[in-house]
């Protein structure tokens, strides 16, 4: 007689929430949750920082960077260590739900894209229990997050949708924010510099090849591929000494933007690196154009 199977729970993505422990000016962190769970992978995690208050409130899903390789959740990078970043757009009445996502040495593309739509369909599956609004989702990320977070805001294309975790919501945003971004992977190691068939670069580790040898991938995964005149309010900020991402990436997604007839500001800091390395001006000016542009898109104000 066969050994009956052993009942599976449920998945990760589905279990209850756990409790929110309390942060500074009123805002509530929920750590750790699950809102994808692949089979044979760990679960695709994200940490929810909530403003004062019950809500319904206006989310951002931010995106880490990291060259698609490496980072996480917990980082916004340098400029904001720890939890700093996400504490005060919280307590300015946004909350973000920065989130994980496969890294290039796990999946290669579109994984990065799937999870990242996977993320924004689980908060508007979960919004009711979240406390957060499914009409007001954002997009905001840096460096690689930030090409994510234009992707977000630009790919409608039902074949990169993916089904990872929740299917079923949208995964459009109504705003995207991106920090120091690509946006042009076809088109990355001219302005780079850089030899177009290294393998070892960051873009080509992303696509599992050089872009210039797999041209079709480059071309799905650069946001200036699909720019559109209906895309959401995007704003870009760089800076022009950038030695890792140049900044005429974002420069070319604004124009092709403008072009389209779609809405976009892009904020330029004259010598600030990557990263907004040796430059907290711009750091703490990027965070308040950051904030500010959130509010206007989600709050209204």
């Amino acid at each position: 007689m066969p050994t009956p199977a052993l009942p599976l729970p449920p998945p990760a993505h589905a279990a209850p929430l756990p409790a929110s422990a309390p942060g500074p000016d009123g805002t509530r962190v929920l750590s750790g949750v699950a809102y994808a769970a692949l089979p044979g992978v760990r679960p695709l995690e994200l940490d929810l920082y909530l403003p004062p208050g019950d809500g319904p409130h206006p989310v951002a899903l931010f995106l880490h960077g990291g060259g698609w390789r490496l980072g996480s959740r917990h980082s916004g990078g340098p400029a904001f260590p720890g939890r700093t970043l996400f504490e005060r757009v919280a307590a300015a009445g946004i909350a973000v739900a920065s989130a994980d996502y496969r890294l290039s040495g796990e999946a290669v593309w579109p994984a990065q894209l799937s999870d990242a739509k996977a993320a924004v369909r689980w908060l508007r599956a979960r919004a009711d229990e979240l406390g957060v609004d499914p009409d007001r989702v954002a997009a905001w990320g840096e460096s690689a997050g930030g090409h994510l977070a234009g992707l977000l805001g630009l790919v409608t294309d039902a074949d990169l949708e993916g089904d990872v975790g929740v299917t079923g919501p949208s995964s459009a945003v109504v705003a995207v924010a991106a920090w120091y971004a690509p946006a042009d992977l076809a088109g990355f190691a001219g302005d780079a510099g850089a030899d177009p068939a290294d393998a070892g670069t960051r873009e080509a580790q992303l696509l599992g090849a050089p872009p210039a040898s797999v041209p079709d991938a480059a071309t799905q995964a650069s946001p200036v591929t699909h720019v559109r005149a209906d895309a959401p309010p995007f704003l870009l900020l760089h800076g022009t000494g950038d030695r890792f991402v140049p900044c005429v990436q974002s420069e070319r997604l604004a124009e092709a933007l403008r072009r389209a007839g779609a809405e976009v500001e892009l904020h330029t800091y004259d010598g600030a690196d990557h990263m907004w390395l040796g430059a907290p001006d711009a750091a703490a000016d990027a965070l308040d154009r950051t904030t500010a542009f959130l509010r206007a898109r989600l709050l209204g104000t």
